[in-house]
């Protein structure tokens, strides 16, 4: 098992968040025309934005094991023993990232908080 370093990391971040956004200003700007037109409750796009940061996460590392960043870069999310992640840590790595502090812990932890609390590694493929 070889552990992907920083950049890799920093890869999979912006290619991943780039989506995101795509996907939740999709959401927002269909959701405001229901709002303009139909009269729907308006909301924020940081509920659009973290919403789907939560479900695009969990959805692409419980099913396939990694996102479509992690696919371009070769990567993959499993356990300390090298298997697949339970549930419980697929939704803890998710529910940590919606933290805006989970970056800060490399420095003291060599990984992200989400990988510490999830007890979840990053690999080579």
């Amino acid at each position: 098992m070889r552990i992907v370093g920083d950049g890799t990391r920093a890869l999979n971040f912006f290619i991943d968040t780039l989506l995101v956004f795509l996907l939740a200003y999709a959401g927002f700007k269909t959701w405001n025309f229901y709002v303009m037109y139909w009269g729907y409750p308006a909301y924020n796009f940081g509920w659009f934005f973290f919403g789907i940061l939560f479900v695009y996460y969990t959805f692409f590392e419980l099913v396939f094991g990694r996102t479509p960043a992690k696919w371009f870069t070769y990567s993959k999310v499993v356990t300390a023993k090298g298997s697949r992640p339970a549930l419980w840590q697929i939704l803890v790595r998710s529910l940590v990232r919606l933290t805006i502090v989970d970056m800060f812990f490399i420095p003291f932890f060599g990984k992200p908080l989400h990988d510490k609390l999830s007890g979840t590694v990053l690999i080579e493929i």
